[in-house]
């Protein structure tokens, strides 16, 4: 599955560099961080609202969350990362104690 992560990598970086009038990442590129956060923010808030009117059809909630996730992507991308970096993360927190790896914080 982190095929597509890559995937998307790829494709965010050839967009952060397309003409802003026809691409919309390239747009967010352009509009700067702030923007971007912006989205970030709202797409959370969209989260967390479709989570609580999920119900019997969790299908707006997984749209929701892959709307979330691509724009953490376009951030990830705008600062000159990419999801190996948060995979790379989570695999070495995979067995620890939550409560230990927040601990541990600097």
């Amino acid at each position: 599955m982190s095929d597509i992560l890559q995937q998307l990598d790829r494709i965010l970086a050839q967009r952060k560099l397309a003409d802003p009038a026809g691409s919309y990442v390239a747009s967010l590129h352009h509009k700067g961080l702030n923007k971007i956060l912006e989205k970030v923010g709202e797409e959370a808030t969209e989260v967390i609202l479709a989570a609580k009117d999920t119900g019997d059809d969790p299908g707006a909630l997984i749209g929701e969350v892959a709307d979330l996730w691509f724009h953490t992507l376009v951030l990830l991308s705008h600062l000159n990362l990419d999801s190996a970096a948060v995979l790379e993360c989570l695999q070495q927190r995979v067995g620890v104690s939550g409560l230990e790896e927040k601990a541990s914080r600097t």
